[in-house]
């Protein structure tokens, strides 16, 4: 059977990146496969997970290659080389222009930690979010994953899943239960969504 070919990209760690990789070698995203883990960081450990899973890693910096618009040239160029199909923005710290992101119309998925339209926006990332979920003092918080657009965190929402804030909740707490409840139970779900979509022709 035909598989959607994913690009997953990384600034960090790479935790949702590992719940991609987790869930296909358990058989989750039978209609999609990682051939590509993209890092704008050079010492993201990200790229050591891409390793460990014999898949093909690439560092490109904006510091390397001297301005967003040269950074977007060579990200689609090696985006073209390997056939990439789905690109899963996965912890991804960079803002992509309306001149890339209207390249690849609904193929470019994105997890926020929070459950948008809260929380969400330029600024809104990392610890951040549920630093300001915690302020205004929500009950309930989650994460979104949506398509990604020349707006941040504006494109349509494909799933999101609610997380309960409990109380004495620092951000830190706060952000490693939105990740194990929902985010990396979401985005693996979605891209097997999409990548099943592509295969059948329908995206």
């Amino acid at each position: 059977m035909r598989k959607a070919r994913i690009a997953v990209l990384v600034s960090g760690g790479g935790t949702n990146l590992q719940a991609i990789l987790d869930a296909s070698a358990a058989g989750k995203i039978p209609h999609g496969e990682v051939v590509l883990v993209v890092s704008n960081k050079e010492d993201a450990y990200a790229l050591e997970r891409a390793k460990k899973a014999n898949v093909a890693g690439v560092t490109l910096t904006k510091k390397q290659l001297g301005s967003q618009e040269a950074f977007e040239t060579a990200l689609t160029k090696t985006l073209t080389d390997y056939g990439v199909e789905l690109i899963v923005l996965a912890g991804f710290l960079s803002i992509l222009s309306e001149t890339f992101t209207s390249r690849w119309p609904r193929r470019i998925l994105n997890i926020h930690p929070s459950l948008i339209p809260s929380f969400c926006g330029a600024g809104y990332y990392g610890l951040k979010v549920h630093e300001a979920a915690l302020k205004k003092g929500v009950k309930v918080t989650g994460a979104t994953v949506h398509f990604v657009n020349e707006i941040p965190d504006g494109g349509e929402i494909l799933l999101q899943k609610a997380v309960r804030v409990q109380p004495g909740d620092t951000p830190e707490r706060l952000q490693l239960r939105v990740m194990q409840q929902a985010e990396w139970k979401l985005l693996p779900k979605a891209v097997e969504l999409v990548s099943k979509e592509i295969v059948n022709g329908r995206n």
